[in-house]
């Protein structure tokens, strides 16, 4: 029997600097995890390819798979859903489209938010669960799963305990608890690692590109640099509208509007909103129209 360290690694600052100080500390069986989700920046995907290059280290790749679940959910749509629309969601649920952010939201029929945050469960913890934890635990191992979660970023984290006993006898392990994210980029300084360059330009998270929780000056950024990830939600949320029992899905949810359709609601509109000012009321004049070449909300421009 041995102890392994399950380190989860997204390309972002803190679950980097996560590792750094799980290599820092010379743990034993170290096994850092990459859960794609399939909505990712391509710099993000190259990012975890620099850090198994710059650390000398090998990170494993996982993947959820929503087939089986696919399956189920037709054969629900076959003997619940009405006659006028059983046909439109049995042909959106054919066959997965292999990008599990995607699937998972048509196989919902929506896209997560933060009302209703059921990306991270299903896309990141579970496969890790799955695909590397079980395993290691079938096999006789014990699991410590290291989290790069921090207080300061929400209160539901600040009620996080740093040590917790989770199902199957996983054991969490979340050492930057108490951390600043001062501390976090410390921590890539000492050990000469470069952030993910996507915080440069203007994100305050990476990872799912754009994220639910983008703040309105990120959704104007990604717009500027990145309008190709714009176009492809844009596709999205005409795939997954298809999925949906009400006929229609847009990536942020239209809050207390009862007649929302893609036309009014859909992304490109946020976008037209996130380069407004006075309460969306009239366009920021002031606001570039070019994206800067340095723009970070962590200082790193300095």
């Amino acid at each position: 029997m041995a102890f392994w360290n399950v380190t989860s690694v997204s390309g972002g600052k803190d679950s980097t600097a996560m590792l750094l100080l799980a290599i820092e500390r010379g743990m034993p069986n170290l096994l850092p995890v990459f859960a794609d989700t399939g909505h990712e920046n391509p710099q993000t995907y190259e990012y975890i390819a620099y850090l198994e290059k710059a650390l000398g280290i090998s990170i494993r790749w996982v993947k959820a798979d929503f087939t089986a679940d696919f399956k189920r959910k037709r054969a629900f749509i076959a003997e619940k859903w009405p006659e006028g629309i059983r046909e439109r969601g049995m042909k959106a649920l054919e066959k997965t489209t292999g990008i599990p952010f995607l699937d998972l939201a048509m196989l919902k029929g929506r896209f997560p938010s933060t009302k209703a945050k059921f990306c991270t469960g299903h896309l990141k913890l579970l496969p890790i669960q799955q695909q590397v934890e079980m395993p290691l635990l079938k096999a006789g191992h014990k699991v410590i799963s290291w989290q790069g979660v921090r207080a300061e970023e929400s209160p539901d984290r600040a009620e996080m305990p740093m040590t917790e006993m989770l199902d199957m006898g996983v054991i969490a392990y979340r050492p930057l608890i108490d951390w600043k994210v001062a501390d976090v980029f410390e921590m890539h300084e000492r050990h000469g690692i470069e952030p993910n360059p996507l915080y440069k330009q203007g994100m305050s998270r990476v990872g799912c590109m754009p994220c639910i929780n983008a703040r309105k000056g990120e959704v104007r950024e990604i717009a500027l640099r990145f309008p190709e990830e714009i176009e492809r939600v844009a596709e999205w949320e005409a795939l997954v509208r298809e999925a949906a029992k009400r006929g229609c899905a847009t990536f942020w949810a239209a809050r207390g509007e009862t007649d929302v359709s893609l036309e009014k609601h859909g992304i490109d509109q946020v976008v037209s909103w996130s380069r407004t000012t006075r309460g969306g009321r009239q366009f920021d004049l002031i606001a570039s129209t070019e994206p800067s070449q340095c723009s970070s909300v962590y200082g790193l421009c300095e």
